[in-house]
C-alpha cells in the first residue's frame, strides 16, 4: 500500500516546468491534505450544488449526508474557541435547514422580487448581531439582536426589533424570540453552527461589510 501510495505521488518527468510539476504534486498527493481540510472540501462539494438548501429539503438522503459531513466538522473543531473576535464579520449564507429563511428564498419571486445574499453580521465587541436578508437593488429586510457570548462556542442571542425597508420607505416590526447557537466549527473562510431548534448553517465570510 505505501509502495502504490508513493507511485501514484511521483512528479513528473524533470523537463516538465516547475510550477507544473509542483500543481502536479500538490494535485496527486491529496490525500495527504490534513483532515480539516478533506472535511472542510467534502462539506462544501456537497452543498455546492444545493441552492442555499432549497433542493436539500426534497432529498432526505442528501440532507444526512450533508449533516453527517457536519458533524465531522464538529469533532474537528470541538476543542477550539469560535467566539472571540475573529466572530466578528459580514457573514454570508451558504446553506442552511432553516425553513423560514428558505421560504423566503422560495417565495420571494410571488412578490416581484428574488432574495439577494442572506447574511449575519455580527459584532462581538458591540455585542450584536444582524440578521439580514437583501433583495437587491434595494430592498432589505433585517432583525437587530443583543448577543452575549455564553461559552468558547455558544452565542445567547435576543431579537430587539426588525425593519423592512425598500428604496424610500421603512416598515419597523415587533421584536421577537431569543435562542442560541454554537459556531461548531470556523476558520478563517467559513463557519458551521448549529442552533437550538437543531438547525443548520454554513456560512462564508462575505468580500464585504454590511452596515444599515
Amino acid at each position: 500500500m505505501a509502495v502504490a501510495l508513493l507511485s501514484a505521488c511521483r512528479p513528473p518527468p524533470p523537463a516538465a516546468p516547475l510550477r507544473s510539476r509542483r500543481g502536479a504534486f500538490r494535485t496527486s498527493c491529496s490525500i495527504f491534505a490534513n483532515p480539516a481540510q478533506r472535511a472542510k472540501r467534502k462539506l462544501l462539494e456537497l452543498i455546492s450544488e444545493e441552492d442555499r438548501g432549497l433542493r436539500t429539503q426534497k432529498d432526505a438522503t442528501k440532507r444526512d449526508a450533508i449533516v453527517n459531513a457536519i458533524e465531522s466538522m464538529a469533532v474537528i473543531g470541538r476543542s477550539s474557541i469560535t467566539t472571540g473576535d475573529s466572530l466578528s464579520a459580514t457573514w454570508r449564507l451558504l446553506w442552511t435547514t432553516e425553513k423560514e429563511q428558505l421560504f423566503i428564498i422560495e417565495k420571494a419571486g410571488l412578490f416581484g422580487t428574488s432574495a439577494g445574499d442572506i447574511l449575519q453580521v455580527i459584532d462581538v465587541k458591540k455585542r450584536i448581531l444582524n440578521n439580514v436578508i437583501t433583495f437587491p437593488p434595494d430592498g432589505v429586510f433585517f432583525v437587530r439582536s443583543d448577543i452575549q457570548i455564553a461559552s468558547p462556542q455558544r452565542v445567547n442571542f435576543r431579537f430587539n426589533s426588525a425593519v423592512l425597508r425598500g428604496k424610500n420607505w421603512e416598515l419597523p416590526l415587533p421584536p421577537f424570540g431569543k435562542g442560541w447557537f454554537e459556531n461548531v466549527y470556523m476558520d478563517g473562510d467559513i463557519r458551521v453552527a448549529k442552533d437550538i431548534r437543531g438547525d443548520y448553517l454554513i456560512v462564508d465570510r462575505a468580500p464585504y461589510n454590511w452596515t444599515e
